[in-house]
């Protein structure tokens, strides 16, 4: 088994050399400064590939287009018609650095180049399984302009979709049986609520606002718990997994 560290520095080699399209020229700039963070994402789609068995760097396709279609809704996230964020990670956010019209076809082609990516493989299901996380955290971004939404079904879309995304997309580049899922998205929504309510507590937002500090961390708790419980069902090699769960329950960033 393999460190999340170690998984981190692969993701990391492998996005530093990929290959973008080259017809989309000066726009190259722009979606490399998107790719920066923590690779939490692709690190879990590493890591489950890794507790079953399958070769990781058979995997680095589908984790690296978990991490493109992340940074093309972080992308459009930032712009001022949305979020109006100017910074992110401590820098210029794409649209503050390149201007608002590069910025969105920066992200537009950062989700096309996650697609292509997870073509590569044989059959059509970790594409699949992308574009049914983009969907949902497109839906779950509108909700969210509309103000409506419970806080649950909010988070499941903006948030859960994608971690659902890592963890499933490592099953099917691994030519895992579909009778065998379940357990697993289980596990992967527990561990997309978890990240959301740390993030609410990290930013003072989301379940903070609704049931107090104290409640939401209790929440975190609990997601925790529940999420090791999945993990303890499993007939895998779950230690890292389980490591990365208690690394997100007490980030502090």
């Amino acid at each position: 088994m393999q460190s999340p560290e170690k998984l981190r520095a692969l993701v990391e080699a492998y996005l530093a050399e990929l290959p973008l399209t080259p017809d989309l020229g000066s726009l190259d700039e722009p979606m490399r400064h998107a790719l920066g963070g923590k690779r939490v994402r692709p690190v879990l789609c590493l890591a489950t590939g890794d507790a079953i068995g399958a070769t990781v760097e058979n995997l680095l396709p589908a984790a690296a287009a978990v991490e493109l279609v992340h940074s093309f809704s972080l992308v459009h996230d930032d712009l001022p018609s949305l979020d109006n964020d100017s910074e992110r990670r401590g820098a210029p956010s794409v649209w503050a650095q390149y201007g608002e019209s590069t910025a969105i076809l920066a992200g537009d082609a950062l989700l096309l180049e996650a697609m292509r990516l997870a073509l590569t493989y044989p059959t059509g299901s970790v594409a699949r399984e992308l574009v049914h996380a983009t969907l949902a955290m497109i839906g779950g971004q509108q909700l969210d302009l509309e103000g409506s939404a419970p806080l649950e079904q909010l988070h499941s879309l903006k948030t859960g979709a994608l971690f659902s995304a890592s963890v499933m997309c490592a099953l099917w580049a691994a030519d895992v049986p579909i009778t065998e899922h379940e357990p697993w998205r289980v596990f992967a929504g527990e561990l997309g609520l978890l990240f959301q309510i740390v993030d609410d507590l990290l930013d003072g937002d989301g379940y903070v606002l609704e049931v107090g500090e104290e409640g939401a961390r209790r929440l975190a708790d609990e997601a925790a718990e529940r999420a090791q419980a999945r993990l303890a069902e499993l007939d895998a090699d779950t230690d890292v997994l389980a490591s990365i769960v208690d690394e997100l329950a007490v980030r502090t960033a």
